[in-house]
């Protein structure tokens, strides 16, 4: 008998050592990568942000068949413009949700610099001037954030629970309940406007470009890998070399500029500055984000389940607008949505890891 021969016979099946069958292998050739293929659709399929996304598509179109006046292209430029300060602010919350943390002062942020604009324009201030100022308010603004959750230690919640209080109270100060209403025409026609004969507004060219450019960062880029571990271990992405907190504080900037440009697109859309512009709307924001796939405890999501997000939730607020449902049921509407998206996700998860014990265990029990 050859050496071959008695090597085989004294290995152990996979059976006899392991105490489990044999995995099953798939065939190679053509039939074999079909069937890899298969099962990579159908998980890309069963995921949480395909589900979104086919919910949206899904209402789009019921909504448009029932609902009157809801799929004209006129209808369709409203719902951008809408939508428009709820996506740009959703973009950079996606980010620092995505690494565990929150900010919760993002409307106030925008309030207040709205009111610093009319300030500024009541002193005399060019508003090509005033517009860049009041992008780095915001990013300043997001700084004290930074600064109290990553170099003090802070808990984002608190901190920025503090600050949504703390910056709309300055927006009072700066311009009590007075509303500055006297914008130049050009600015203000720009920001309604369409692009050409189109139904399109002006807005959403700047909106799909920073979409894109955050997309790009978060799941094509180092800094989006790095988002992500930061998210999922802080501790083991520091050891890694990640600068977690320089990373985090770097987003409560990236958050406090883009409230910032918010600040400026609310102030010229309806031709005021207030101190109680975007009132609430971090509640809205929060819902988009969560609803989205974003876990609240970071280190998973992804941006286009957000997006979904934000034309669902507009898009459905839109529909009953027109139904003449009261704004009353909208709030409801939106308390619910972010209610569900904080269970759906933990049940489906639970549902998951029910099933798979239960095979884990039949197949214990066939071996």
């Amino acid at each position: 008998m050859s050496d071959d021969a008695r090597l085989g016979e004294a290995r152990p099946s996979e059976r006899e050592s392991t105490g489990k069958p044999p995995a099953r292998a798939l065939p190679a050739g053509p039939a074999g990568d079909a069937g890899l293929r298969l099962r990579e659709a159908a998980r890309a399929l069963a995921t949480w942000d395909f589900g979104v996304v086919a919910v949206t598509v899904g209402f789009l179109v019921v909504a448009s068949m029932t609902v009157e006046h809801f799929g004209t292209a006129r209808n369709a430029g409203y719902i951008i413009l809408d939508l428009a300060p709820i996506l740009l602010l959703a973009l950079t919350m996606t980010l620092i949700v995505t690494t565990g943390e929150i900010d919760l002062s993002v409307a106030s942020t925008v309030g207040l610099t709205s009111a610093a604009m009319g300030v500024m324009w009541n002193g005399g201030m060019a508003l090509e001037t005033i517009m860049p100022v009041a992008v780095l308010l915001g990013a300043a603004l997001g700084a004290v954030n930074g600064l109290f959750v990553t170099g003090f230690g802070l808990p984002s919640l608190a901190v920025t629970i503090g600050t949504l209080a703390l910056y709309r109270g300055l927006a009072y100060v700066l311009l009590g309940d007075t509303a500055v209403a006297d914008w130049p025409r050009l600015f203000t026609g720009w920001t309604l406007g369409r692009i050409g004969d189109s139904a399109i507004p002006n807005v959403l060219v700047p909106m799909a470009v920073l979409a894109v450019i955050c997309g790009v960062l978060l799941h094509a880029t180092p800094v989006g890998r790095s988002i992500y571990a930061a998210g999922a271990n802080p501790i083991a992405a520091s050891y890694a070399g990640i600068a977690v907190g320089r990373l985090k504080f770097w987003l409560y900037v990236a958050s406090g500029a883009m409230a910032g440009l918010v600040g400026v697109l609310w102030t010229l859309r309806y031709s005021s500055a207030r101190a109680d512009n975007a009132a609430g709307l971090e509640l809205t924001v929060i819902a988009v984000v969560l609803l989205g796939g974003v876990s609240i405890f970071g280190g998973k999501g992804a941006l286009p389940g957000v997006l979904a997000a934000v034309v669902l939730l507009v898009s459905v607020q839109n529909a009953l607008r027109l139904a003449h449902v009261s704004t009353e049921a909208l709030t409801v509407v939106t308390g619910s949505l972010l209610i569900v998206a904080v269970l759906a996700p933990n049940a489906l998860g639970a549902l998951r890891t029910a099933l798979r014990r239960r095979r884990t265990t039949a197949t214990g029990r066939t071996a």
